[in-house]
């Protein structure tokens, strides 16, 4: 769309109001409403003046005037609004250099995507991501100076079984035993449909949804992949859309990875591709049917998988997942069909098409934005530096000693691992200018201070069971 067609699409939708939405560093949406008639195609280049001192990892209050200048290729009706609302993407500017904001997440992406194309090795990056999610029927949290609790609550939760329902019929899907049964164990068909609706009327296209290996409503829609920025964008509304459909209907998602003690941790594996010219170039007679430029791509990725995971997994939760069992993905090594693998070649198709890597370390807590951008930078090294990915594993792990396990690395046991690993490997998300020393120092200090610090100086529930009577 042109700024021209934004307003005729307002129009033909009776729309008075439009909503500017972007995303902060961590990745979370910010929004501003105004009445359409207050904007101009002049909008598009000028932009609308906000405070960014509020917003998390960016500016100081000493210099928090920012713009943010509307995409109108990102025009869409906003479908949780009373009334007729147009919604918009925007970017960040800085109001004096009028140079685009190098902590704007959807700037990285955009300067990834431009740098893939000035290497000449391809034109274009697809993902395709897996995020999973848990549906709740209720959630209680508390953490001050003499207390920290939390409580959650399904109606389809295995600890259900026995609970008083009037009557109680019994269809609680077990613990790792949510995979795909019907209904009426699954219980939340009609709402991930729903769901699937809502997320098609913005032009997203779905592929499958599903019941996830979790009790207490794990589940999991599936987006067609689309370019990388493209994706990110589509990501911001499928967390969007995907929590406000469950809260209309008196439900609550979390995208932790691992709000469920002892069942299965929610992921996002995502699926990474390059082509040139329409024709993809991870496709040939290598292992498992990979290009040799695969194989470098995924030398790239496993040799800074540590730092990736900064940002592709950058929650404390996220290493309550990333742990041996549940078939975590904890072994930097690449197999064709090895779910323990961090890197795996899906072999369901012949098709050269199809031919993609999937990185399994990933969870939807993460700003898509970056952590993709993270994962293209690294796969463009290992080409650029042709990086040897060493040879596959393809042995059921659990038939492997743990002396032989030894051999293999392994992802960060710890948010701190890999925020340390992000601080001394970043080299590689330099070049180009694609991330900055300042983005990526912003985000260290970020997550040390008010994450990984704020975490260590609690005393955690279950200290009070191992130590109280020591």
């Amino acid at each position: 769309m042109t700024p021209k067609d934004f307003f005729a699409f307002a129009s033909k939708n009776g729309a008075e109001m439009v909503d500017l939405k972007f995303t902060d560093l961590l990745g979370t949406w910010q929004h501003c409403s105004f009445p359409v008639d207050t904007w101009s195609e002049n909008t598009f280049t000028e932009g609308v003046g906000f405070d960014g001192s509020s917003i998390r990892g960016w500016q100081g209050i000493h210099d928090s005037d920012m713009l943010a200048i509307p995409d109108p290729a990102t025009t869409c009706l906003d479908p949780f609004f009373a009334h007729p609302t147009v919604s918009v993407i925007a970017n960040i500017v800085d109001p004096v250099t009028k140079e685009d904001y190098t902590r704007d997440p959807r700037h990285v992406a955009r300067k990834g995507e431009a740098y893939l194309r000035s290497t000449g090795i391809a034109d274009a990056c697809f993902i395709g991501p897996e995020p999973e999610f848990f549906i709740f029927d209720e959630v209680r949290y508390e953490q001050n100076q003499h207390r920290g609790s939390y409580e959650i609550d399904s109606v389809e939760g295995a600890w259900n079984t026995a609970r008083f329902e009037e009557p109680n019929l019994g269809y609680k899907p077990s613990f790792k035993g949510g995979y795909f049964p019907v209904s009426p164990t699954d219980t939340y068909h009609d709402l991930r449909a729903e769901m699937c609706r809502v997320l098609r009327s913005v032009g997203i296209v779905v592929e499958a949804h599903h019941h996830e290996v979790a009790t207490a409503g794990q589940s999991e829609i599936d987006m067609m992949y689309s370019p990388l920025l493209s994706m990110g964008d589509q990501f911001m509304w499928y967390k969007y859309i995907i929590r406000n459909v469950a809260h209309r209907h008196g439900k609550t998602v979390t995208f932790m990875p691992k709000p469920v003690f002892q069942d299965n941790g929610s992921g996002m594996h995502s699926h990474f591709s390059l082509w040139n010219d329409g024709e993809p170039l991870f496709a040939d007679s290598g292992y498992a049917g990979l290009s040799q430029s695969a194989l470098y791509a995924v030398g790239g990725i496993l040799r800074h998988a540590p730092a990736i995971l900064a940002m592709a997994a950058p929650t404390t939760n996220s290493y309550r997942r990333l742990v041996p069992g549940f078939e975590a993905p904890v072994n930097l090594v690449y197999s064709a069909r090895n779910r323990s693998a961090a890197v795996r070649i899906p072999m369901y198709s012949d098709n050269p098409k199809a031919r993609r890597i999937e990185f399994r370390c990933p969870d939807a807590t993460c700003n898509g934005y970056l952590a993709w951008t993270a994962m293209l930078m690294a796969a463009l090294d290992g080409i650029q530096n042709k990086i040897d990915p060493g040879d596959p594993l393809d042995r059921d792990i659990y038939d492997m000693t743990p002396q032989e396990l030894a051999k293999y690395p392994k992802t960060p046991a710890s948010l701190e691992e890999a925020t340390d690993a992000l601080e001394a490997d970043h080299d590689f998300l330099l070049a180009g200018d694609v991330f900055t020393n300042d983005l990526v120092e912003t985000w260290i200090e970020w997550k040390r201070a008010n994450e990984i610090d704020e975490m260590r100086l609690r005393p955690h529930p279950h200290e009070f069971h191992m130590y109280y009577d020591s």
